[in-house]
């Protein structure tokens, strides 16, 4: 492997995690953690009637990866 691991848009990405806050009511939580490194991520998400995502939020404690991989799934949720 000659690519490095977090490349300018991983870190960039991984920079904006903190922009969700966790849901007061939420209709649903998980978490999940990495038994490889640590970390975790806890989501909430509330649904309407039709079981589109209205509000997202997550705690996220992870490595750039993670962190980059939370900002993406925050980026397209909503709607789904």
């Amino acid at each position: 492997m000659t690519a490095p691991l977090y490349n300018k848009e991983i870190l960039r990405l991984a920079a904006s995690v903190a922009d969700r806050p966790r849901l007061a009511s939420p209709c649903a939580t998980a978490e999940r953690r990495s038994p490889t490194c640590g970390s975790r991520v806890i989501i909430d998400i509330s649904v309407d009637d039709d079981g589109r995502v209205t509000e997202f939020g997550q705690e996220v404690r992870a490595c750039a990866l993670g962190q980059a991989s939370a900002v993406l799934l925050g980026r397209g949720i909503i709607g789904r």
